[in-house]
């Protein structure tokens, strides 16, 4: 477990970058935090007022808070499941949800022979629940292409309206798991932290939609 970054005694956060980021400073500030939208120009790590806020890929956050980078963090109970995280996830915070499915063309029969997707780990435990043999293909892009070109004949990705489903001729055929967004702590600094992090994150818990 590594210790937490110090800088000038500000907590330092993990956030996503995208549509989630809007969603994820709401949160932050629900919980009492006073927190400017960007920093200059298009920097990645900025003193956001009350935190210093890092920016990056939903799947990179667990990494920087596990390894101490950074003191907490938003990321989708979806990647913690594929990373297999260890990391606490005190709070459910309840935006950004959304369904992990396996989804086939409109209609499709016959055996699953092959499956894209962007969550591998996830996927091949789900195949093996019920009892597949089928191939796992990892992509990283739009996986739904996948189905629409032939190259497999399901893939599994997270559905929130289904309306780029519907577009494409797909259709969700089974729900393997649920996905919000979660606020997640580096252990050493829940500890050395304390202070601060415990009335954040019992604001938090407070909030509409938050457990």
């Amino acid at each position: 477990m590594s210790a937490p970054a110090a800088d000038a005694g500000k907590l330092v956060l993990a956030l996503p970058k995208g549509r989630v980021m809007q969603a994820s400073l709401q949160a932050l500030r629900g919980g009492g935090l006073h927190l400017t939208a960007h920093g200059p120009g298009r920097a990645l790590r900025h003193d956001a007022g009350d935190a210093i806020v890092i920016e990056m890929r939903n799947g990179d956050v667990p990494t920087y808070v596990e390894l101490g980078v950074a003191d907490a963090g938003i990321v989708g109970k979806d990647v913690l499941m594929e990373q297999n995280s260890q990391l606490a996830e005190p709070v459910d915070l309840g935006f950004a949800a959304c369904r992990l499915s396996l989804i086939r063309p409109i209609g499709a029969a016959g055996t699953i022979e092959r499956v894209a997707t962007k969550y591998p780990r996830l996927t091949a435990a789900y195949l093996g629940r019920v009892g597949s043999g089928a191939e796992v293909v990892t992509l990283t892009g739009n996986v739904e292409l996948a189905c629409i070109t032939g190259l497999s004949d399901a893939v599994v990705d997270v559905v929130q309206t289904g309306d780029t489903l519907r577009d494409n001729g797909l259709e969700e055929v089974d729900v393997i798991a649920h996905s919000s967004a979660r606020f997640v702590v580096n252990r050493a600094s829940l500890k050395l932290r304390s202070p601060v992090l415990r009335p954040l994150i019992e604001a938090l818990r407070r909030l509409p939609g938050a457990r």
